[in-house]
């Protein structure tokens, strides 16, 4: 497996991570879990920072005209960028959830 290769599944494989972590946050939330909660929301921005420094460095091997161009890379782009829409979703439904709680007095 070349380098880039390898840069290109670290990327997946931290996105699909953060995005396990950010689902069980949810579930957390929902639980009434708060302090679990927001510790896998932590753990998912963590994960998406390794993420996205894979990507960074790629994108300047990229401007360096020394980035090949693949499927498996446009699919890890995807993944990444799913995966940060996915976050700002989540962390909206648990402040919503949050809200909910304060009303209800919990």
């Amino acid at each position: 497996m070349s380098e880039v290769e390898t840069a290109i599944f670290a990327i997946i494989t931290s996105a699909g991570e953060a995005r396990a972590s950010l689902y069980e946050a949810l579930e957390k939330a929902r639980a009434g879990q708060m302090v679990e909660s927001q510790q896998c929301m932590s753990q998912a921005d963590m994960q998406l920072r390794t993420a996205h420094d894979v990507q960074t460095d790629l994108i300047t091997r990229d401007l360096n005209g020394s980035l090949p161009m693949s499927l498996l890379l446009v699919h890890a782009q995807d993944q990444l960028m799913t995966t940060m829409s996915e976050q700002s979703l989540i962390e909206q439904m648990i402040l919503l959830i949050r809200d909910m709680e304060v009303k209800r007095g919990k």
